[in-house]
């Protein structure tokens, strides 16, 4: 119920109708059943009322006819007198002649009743009402013992004073049952009842119909945005009648149009843009290569050039080789954006891609004065991957960590689960925002635009590792903060096509909260350090394996990543 609740509109709709309708007929039945009752209740009172002041007014001459004192005759007066008095009251159930209190006459006239239950039925209420005011007539609503298995009945006893001569003032009851008016009510209140319930269902079913008539056109469009939104632009609404569901189908039809209109203007330019760059990156290989020989050759014999042409000659053959770079770079994005990247998947160790992608950098990291530490498990650390792209990745964040580790040393570390192998670059440089970090992965995106690049670069670098590492099925991830450094992931799955449950290593450092650097724990791991250099606050480290009852590696508990 509580699904339907949230995801079926009629059915919220017609379910509110429903209540309300519900809350709305019980309340008209409840007055209509009180107003009736009354109305009914009213008018058999004044029916029982008159026919019991006939009743009385008949008792009453009966007994003036007569003014005897004899007992015997009395008795016979009252007899004639109620005999009298009940041919006016043909539908009282009974009745009852009581002597008042008061009486004081020595002529012995004795109470009667018709039977011993009228005479149960009368209160003391009644009867001091009855002799307070004899004249006029006073009644009470009662209950009638039923017939044998039934309940009880309404009933109303009405009281009236009789004065007989020579003897005194007398109580005269007559008792009548409601029963008829009662039958009448039930009847009407099972009416009412069953009028309501009739009313609700019609309610619903009507309120149901209408709904799905109105919804049925906005689901139909609710679907076709759907399908719109998967990429199937040619879908359409049909539009009905006039209405405002008419207008609503035109104008998602409309919607639609321009849409697809713009997307395949876009699809169109993307495909140009993409043609373009691979194009451009194509045609410029061949005078590049030209460019190069002819650069090598100046290079090559600088020496026998004077100072400025030889350092033309030197910043020359850089360029070049920054340039071969980023047309490297292009070329390769073109493939991303054309989808047509081809992969060659085999079982490699990431330890020993990330121990010959540091050794092939020490230099650069001597030049910066940067002291590279590499952390391994004594264990392999294989998995299935393109060994090419990968160890790409693998130089494009070590490279990026020497151009931003302000001569601080880094840490790269690899580990390995049950499911996926990662690396990880911790630099302790400048860092960077956490709205910084959410774009580092674009495309020729730079943290500080006025910095100096000292190692060259595309400032496509990390792009293309993202694009790798998605190839892959793999995360890469960063974590930084401004002067904390950062720190890079890449975790792979062991198998291709197998999801990652968790990253062997964390994304957030151990010593993320450190003022200054801290050696992290080394537990577990093979220690390698290249460029060393003199930093107080780097502890002495070696190469270290746990023995028994120590502690395990940090990095061999497993940490949770988001996927990118």
């Amino acid at each position: 119920m509580r699904f339907l609740w949230r995801t079926s509109l009629p059915y919220r709709v017609t379910l509110v109708a429903v209540g309300l309708t519900t809350l709305t007929v019980l309340v008209v039945g409840l007055v209509m059943g009180h107003a009736i009752a009354r109305d009914l209740y009213s008018s058999r009172v004044s029916e029982i009322v008159s026919e019991a002041d006939r009743a009385g007014t008949a008792a009453r001459a009966a007994f003036a006819a007569g003014a005897e004192s004899d007992e015997t005759v009395l008795t016979s007066l009252r007899q004639q007198a109620l005999q009298t008095a009940s041919e006016q009251a043909a539908n009282s159930r009974g009745y009852a002649f009581y002597r008042a209190p008061q009486t004081s006459s020595s002529v012995g006239l004795q109470n009667i009743a018709s039977d011993v239950q009228v005479a149960e039925l009368i209160t003391d209420e009644l009867r001091t009402a009855v002799r307070g005011d004899s004249e006029n007539l006073h009644y009470q609503s009662v209950a009638l013992p039923g017939r044998e298995g039934e309940g009880d009945i309404p009933g109303v006893i009405v009281g009236t004073g009789v004065n007989v001569p020579t003897v005194g003032m007398f109580e005269y009851y007559l008792v009548y049952s409601l029963e008829g008016s009662q039958q009448t009510l039930d009847f009407v209140q099972r009416t009412l009842v069953v009028s309501m319930v009739i009313l609700v269902l019609l309610v619903a079913v009507i309120v149901g119909a209408i709904t799905r008539a109105v919804i049925r056109p906005i689901r139909t469009a609710a679907r076709a945005s759907l399908k719109l939104a998967d990429g199937e632009l040619g879908q359409r609404v049909p539009v009905r009648g006039e209405d405002d569901l008419g207008v609503l189908a035109r104008s998602f039809n409309q919607m639609a149009d321009n849409l697809q209109r713009q997307i395949e203007q876009l699809e169109h330019l993307s495909k140009v843009q993409q043609r373009f760059v691979s194009d451009v990156s194509h045609e410029l290989r061949t005078p590049l290569t030209t460019i190069r020989l002819a650069g090598g050759i100046v290079y090559a014999r600088r020496d026998e050039f004077d100072k400025a042409f030889a350092r033309s000659a030197e910043l020359l053959h850089d360029q070049i080789g920054r340039f071969e770079l980023l047309l490297n770079d292009l070329l390769e994005i073109s493939r991303y954006d054309a989808g047509a990247v081809e992969m060659l998947r085999k079982p490699n160790s990431l330890g020993a891609i990330a121990d010959d992608v540091i050794g092939s950098m020490s230099q650069v990291a001597l030049d910066h004065g940067v002291e590279l530490i590499f952390l391994e498990p004594e264990r392999l650390v294989e998995a299935e991957f393109d060994e090419r792209r990968i160890t790409r990745v693998v130089r494009n964040l070590i490279a990026n960590a020497i151009e931003h580790s302000e001569g601080r040393p880094i840490v790269i570390t690899v580990d390995s689960n049950a499911t996926a192998v990662a690396i990880s670059v911790r630099d302790y440089g400048l860092g960077m925002a956490p709205n910084q970090a959410e774009h580092v992965f674009e495309r020729f995106w730079r943290a500080d635009p006025s910095r100096k690049r000292t190692m060259g670069g595309s400032g496509l670098g990390l792009a293309i590792s993202q694009e790798d590492a998605q190839l892959h099925g793999g995360w890469l991830q960063v974590w930084s903060r401004p002067g904390m450094g950062s720190n890079f992931r890449l975790t792979l799955p062991r198998t291709a096509g197998d999801s990652i449950v968790s990253s062997p290593l964390p994304l957030e450092p151990e010593d993320a909260g450190a003022e200054s650097f801290q050696a992290p724990s080394y537990w577990g791991y093979v220690v390698r350090r290249i460029g060393a250099v003199d930093d107080p606050d780097l502890p002495e480290v070696s190469n270290h394996t746990p023995s028994a009852g120590e502690p395990p590696a940090s990095g061999a508990s497993d940490h949770q990543g988001d996927p990118q």
